[in-house]
């Protein structure tokens, strides 16, 4: 029986991920194991660290990890996230990050003229390299002449893993379209590298219509008419960006799942708003994120019938008017979660 981490975190992510768990369990009966993790920022205060020295040897025994957030008022420093979330990231290599883009209807999609099912890509972002990976430092703190350097790392391995992954999901798509985004014009050593390897790549796959843009083109193109795309891989740095852009057309951060993945070993899944303490605790989060997240393990754990029904009845929830305040409803959080259990649990 595969077994699932749950670290709630921070924030609201202490209600969705609660909400997200119920659902999942609606939709896949008693075929998944559970265990909770307290790994949060009352542990950091309480032990100055994230997570226990052999927290990531305790994940590796688990088949999937469900998160929520990380980030709380009372902590400002780097050191918390990166002990928790980014830990895990790296520690566990999940090299590839997965944003499906999807509206569930027609009014969530904030372009005139563009009706929400004509919406269907994938972004898949490389996740453990690039100016995140941490590699850098400050020289004369505080004083007029500080320089301050963060370095983009990009390896081979990484590069080609990731763009790999990226044509092999494409072929599996409907329309076999593959966008690569850099900015090899602006940084040619360590995009140049990313534009060498797509290069090589695309005679290995020849059923893929590939192409390549730089970053700032793409972004562009994404609000002009996000219908062209299918499946867009990029770097690290430039897919945090581009999918917070392609999570609007989706009707927000509430709305937008994400899968943190090591396919064939491990995968992490999240929703991507954050911990939001300006509303935690207030019931107004929008558990559809965590929800569909869910969803997304589902599909990595091979309960692909449970994922869809866990989609559908996400979907038929907006249809209905069954949401949250940041998508114009005036439904709670544990509310609009109950009422997808239970037309999951009634179907």
């Amino acid at each position: 029986m595969p077994r699932i981490a749950v670290i709630a975190g921070d924030g609201v992510g202490r209600e969705v991920i609660p909400a997200a768990v119920r659902v999942a369990r609606a939709a896949a009966g008693d075929r998944l194991e559970w265990v909770e993790f307290d790994w949060n920022a009352d542990y950091y205060l309480r032990h100055g660290a994230a997570m226990p020295p052999d927290g990531l040897e305790q994940l590796r025994r688990f088949e999937a990890i469900l998160f929520g957030a990380v980030g709380d008022p009372r902590i400002t420093t780097h050191d918390y996230a990166a002990g928790l979330l980014l830990k895990m990231r790296f520690g566990l290599d999940l090299y590839a990050n997965l944003r499906p883009v999807r509206p569930l209807d027609d009014r969530l999609c904030p372009l005139r003229g563009i009706r929400g099912d004509e919406i269907d890509f994938v972004v898949l972002r490389e996740n453990t390299e690039g100016p995140y990976a941490g590699m850098g430092g400050n020289f004369k703190t505080g004083r007029g002449e500080e320089v301050a350097v963060e370095l983009d790392i990009n390896t081979r391995l990484g590069v080609e893993r990731i763009q790999r992954l990226a044509f092999e999901m494409a072929r599996q798509r409907s329309r076999r379209r593959l966008a690569m985004a850099d900015k090899s014009n602006a940084m040619p050593h360590a995009h140049g590298l990313w534009l060498r390897v797509f290069r090589e790549l695309q005679p290995q796959f020849p059923e893929i219509e590939a192409r390549h843009y730089y970053a700032d083109a793409l972004a562009y193109q994404l609000v002009r008419d996000p219908r062209q795309f299918d499946m867009i891989v990029t770097t690290n740095l430039f897919g945090d960006l581009l999918t917070d852009l392609a999570a609007a057309l989706q009707g927000g951060l509430g709305m937008a799942a994400s899968g943190n993945l090591h396919p064939g070993r491990m995968g992490l899944f999240e929703p991507v708003h954050g911990s939001a303490p300006d509303i935690a605790g207030r019931n107004l989060a929008n558990p559809i994120g965590a929800i569909l997240s869910a969803a997304l393990m589902l599909d990595f754990l091979g309960l692909d019938a449970a994922a869809r029904r866990v989609e559908a009845s996400a979907a038929a929830a907006v249809r209905e008017g069954v949401a949250t305040p940041d998508i114009g409803g005036n439904w709670g959080t544990a509310e609009c979660a109950a009422w997808i259990e239970k037309r999951l649990r009634s179907a």
